[in-house]
């Protein structure tokens, strides 16, 4: 049986109502592999016909949940960031992403500096769904064509986050993603 967006959105919906902790999202993790199985799904919103760039697919006026399809064209090794006071779980359409996971060290004591230690490395295959709980640090690399799906808890263009730079230590703003 198909798993349309619609469906996935209210699944969601549903899942974050009964609890929008770690337990909600880890349902939404599950829910998200399933709809990435599903072929309709893909080739209308992540196949070589749609256009390159970030998609909203929904952004949840009651809960504050977006959903984002990420349609990339060329390869990206991505800086360690985090998402503020929101979670998000990443879910392969095509290709890969290979996941990198830190704790800060530091404990922040400096703001404007972090010194971090990789804690996690795997990959990302079609399929397949991570999830990143709130403020948690890591990065993304993927090769040419990848796309993933990537579920948040708010709308990341309204909220801090930071990105590191692991060779100096210096931390910075994100700039907005322009999906909305």
């Amino acid at each position: 049986m198909a798993y349309a967006l619609e469906h996935f959105i209210d699944d969601c919906r549903a899942a974050l109502r009964r609890d929008p902790g770690p337990a909600g999202r880890e349902a939404v993790r599950g829910m998200l592999e399933r709809l990435l199985r599903d072929r309709d799904f893909i080739a209308r919103y992540c196949s070589d016909g749609t256009p390159a760039g970030l998609h909203l697919l929904h952004d949840d006026a009651a809960l504050g949940f977006q959903i984002l399809a990420h349609i990339n064209e060329k390869a990206r090794v991505g800086q360690p960031h985090d998402h503020g006071r929101s979670w998000a779980i990443y879910g392969q359409a095509t290709g890969y992403t290979d996941m990198t996971e830190y704790e800060r060290i530091d404990k922040g004591a400096d703001p404007a500096r972090a010194e971090l230690r990789i804690t996690r490395r795997y990959r990302l295959n079609p399929g397949e769904a991570g999830i990143f709980q709130n403020g948690a640090i890591h990065s993304i690399d993927y090769p040419d064509k990848a796309r993933f799906v990537r579920v948040t808890g708010t709308n990341l263009d309204k909220i801090p986050r930071a990105m590191f730079d692991t060779k100096t230590g210096r931390v910075m703003q994100m700039a907005p993603q322009r999906a909305t």
